[in-house]
């Protein structure tokens, strides 16, 4: 595929996953072409870091996905397309439900339509999310050891399967689940090599956590900084937390094996292994620091789920996928991470845990 030497282009490509995913594909010899409208704070520094770790492989434009005209003459330079970029906060959709529909759906069929018109078979790879699901109420749950299981043996045992029914929630969820559903029909109206990642809760190094979004750096951020953590709801609801390192092997994988998955959609996450509820991580990171975190509580937030662990066997079958970083093992990589690059004393524990 290298030997193609038109870029890859990123939408997103200066956040989290997005620059992960930039790392990895500059590191094998790809150029790559950052598509960002730098609006995240702390972004510009994860570009910054990008263009002098790989000289000469990173170009980069300034502009929103919803300038339809910018965003296709990206895509015209483009062999491959990566689709991150969006308004990625359901506080943020709740608040401004208009502006969240113009970047993630309208975004996205800017990028799809500029694919599709070119004609050259150019492959998207889109990042979708479990919210597509809705908040799983109609599961039932009981509470198991301080956390929420479902009542379902099968659904405990294994996680939610892309067969699921869709449920959107909130307008993020609508949105995002909205595009998610424009992409796998583009490959099936027009052809288009596509398919759709809907991730869990995914953390990792380059991680610009905040309470909306990034909330396994936030936490991290909170307690590294001797400050409160809020949980909202009651903290026992669980999430299958993956690392970054896994989440860009899949994207990788889908890209190089389109030809086999266009049309699908694959649930990603850190899957029944990697689950753990908010209280449990907030303990471990108490014990990675060696000093009690203060937790304070307020009201559940819209669309909440009490559970989300992600069936992940069609993901790693059909993308053959790596077994995911232990939660523990990446939680402290990350603790670590976050440590060096603000400059905060290393606590004892911290330093037997990352060694």
């Amino acid at each position: 595929m290298i030997a193609d030497g038109r870029p890859i282009l990123i939408t997103g490509g200066a956040g989290f996953i997005g620059c992960n995913i930039a790392d990895r594909l500059a590191g094998e010899g790809h150029d790559i072409l950052v598509y960002d409208a730098l609006s995240r704070p702390g972004v510009e520094a994860n570009l910054a870091w990008l263009k002098e770790r790989h000289a000469g492989r990173i170009a980069s434009i300034t502009a929103d996905v919803r300038d339809e005209d910018e965003l296709a003459r990206a895509a015209r330079q483009a062999k491959a397309a990566f689709h991150l970029a969006a308004q990625v906060a359901v506080t943020t959709s709740l608040a401004d439900p208009r502006e969240d529909f113009e970047v993630n759906l309208r975004g996205t069929l800017n990028l799809l339509d500029a694919l599709r018109l070119q004609g050259d078979n150019t492959p998207v790879i889109f990042a979708s999310t479990n919210k597509v699901y809705g908040d799983l109420a109609d599961l039932g749950f009981r509470l198991e050891g301080g956390s929420y299981v479902p009542q379902d043996a099968a659904v405990a045992a294994n996680g939610v399967g892309e067969e699921r029914h869709l449920d959107f929630h909130t307008p993020y969820g609508c949105s995002k689940g909205a595009a998610d559903q424009y992409v796998l029909d583009y490959a099936r109206s027009f052809g288009l090599p596509a398919a759709v990642l809907r991730m869990s809760c995914i953390y990792g190094v380059r991680q610009m956590g905040t309470e909306d979004q990034g909330w396994v750096a936030h936490f991290l951020i909170r307690a590294l900084e001797d400050e409160p953590i809020t949980l909202y709801g009651d903290g026992r609801q669980v999430r299958d937390i993956l690392d970054v390192s896994n989440a860009v092997e899949a994207y990788l994988s889908a890209w190089r094996r389109i030809d086999r998955i266009s049309g699908r959609a694959f649930n990603l996450g850190g899957g029944p292994t990697n689950a753990v509820s908010l209280r449990e991580l907030v303990a471990y990171m108490a014990e990675l620091l060696g000093r009690e975190i203060e937790v304070r509580f307020d009201d559940w937030r819209a669309g909440d789920q009490r559970w989300f662990v992600a069936d992940t066997r069609n993901a790693r079958r059909a993308l053959d996928l790596s077994p995911a970083v232990p939660w523990r093992e990446g939680v402290a990589q990350l603790a670590e991470w976050l440590r060096e690059s603000r400059g905060i004393a290393v606590p004892s524990p911290m330093i037997a845990a990352a060694s």
